[in-house]
């Protein structure tokens, strides 16, 4: 059969595909190592072949054999469906080995526990406990004794606005600079000593990270100056979820969110209480004191830097 009617059968196939096929250097070389044969639609039907497969089209063989076959004189019929036979093998181990290396390599990556940081303490310099008692000229004993017991919960829970915030900060309603202690607590945001390298080399590491944190709305003002969202996502912060650590249905919905089972994740806190409830509930979880120690901490139990 003339030449350019397999190319009608090829070009057809084409289209069926809906691929933009290139034939590679692999599938030259299969075109080339056919090009012995005084049939022409050999060397088509094989080139053909092995492009398609190597477009990874799953099951092309039966279509394609047919075409190829049906164009074939019957003195070579037998010896070119052994041809076929044979390249098909080879095909289809390369392809069980390329499908085990994914499978192995998937297995691995939902191996990598997933981490959950708390923020301020842990990643961030927290300055409520010294520069906001400086500010107001008191110590922080004196500063406790007079603000408002919940005002900070509520607004760290997203049920109070700033501005209702400034009125109830302390319990006898004295006004303050509150734009002032904006920019303090902005100006005292920074990355503990080591963290951001830690971080850093984990994200590098393939390690997913999340904040899981008790902060108001003024978390945006960690994010602006830190870029802490290089390195993980904002998923759990308390003014969005309405939810606080220890709280333990803080750490069901983060795992729930996630659709992972606590086992599956580990939580690092400054605040013992808080590292207990994850323990408590399944979780890996360690006590924050520096960066070099979480280091340790994290390579006792098997995560790799």
């Amino acid at each position: 059969m003339p030449i350019n009617c397999n190319h009608e059968i090829f070009s057809a196939y084409m289209q069926i595909s809906s691929l933009s096929l290139s034939i590679t250097s692999t599938s030259a070389a299969a075109a080339s190592a056919a090009s012995s044969s005084s049939s022409s639609s050999l060397k088509l039907a094989f080139a053909c072949k092995r492009a398609l497969l190597l477009h990874q089209l799953r099951n092309p063989s039966h279509f394609l054999n047919q075409c190829y076959f049906s164009l074939l004189p019957t003195n070579r019929l037998a010896s070119s469906r052994r041809i076929c036979s044979h390249m098909n093998n080879k095909l289809s181990s390369a392809s069980s080995h390329e499908e085990e290396a994914e499978t192995e390599m998937g297995s691995d990556m939902k191996m990598l526990p997933v981490l959950l940081f708390d923020v301020m303490g842990t990643i961030v310099r927290d300055p409520f406990y010294e520069d906001v008692p400086a500010f107001f000229g008191l110590s922080m004993k004196e500063l406790l004794a007079i603000k408002h017991p919940t005002a900070w919960i509520e607004f760290e829970k997203g049920h109070l606005a700033e501005d209702q915030l400034k009125e109830i900060f302390f319990n006898d309603g004295r006004g303050f600079d509150f734009s002032g202690l904006k920019d303090l607590m902005l100006n005292g945001y920074q990355y503990l000593e080591g963290m951001e390298e830690l971080l850093s080399r984990l994200k590098v590491s393939g390690y997913q990270m999340h904040a899981f944190t008790n902060y108001p709305s003024w978390y945006n003002m960690v994010e602006d100056k830190l870029k802490l969202s290089q390195y993980l996502s904002w998923t759990f912060v308390s003014c969005h979820t309405g939810l606080r650590k220890p709280d333990a249905q803080a750490y069901i919905a983060a795992t729930q969110h996630l659709k992972l089972q606590p086992s599956d994740c580990v939580f690092i806190d400054d605040r013992r209480r808080n590292v207990e409830t994850a323990l408590q509930l399944g979780m890996s979880g360690f006590l924050f004191r520096t960066a070099g120690q979480l280091e340790q901490d994290l390579y006792a139990v098997g995560l790799k830097l």
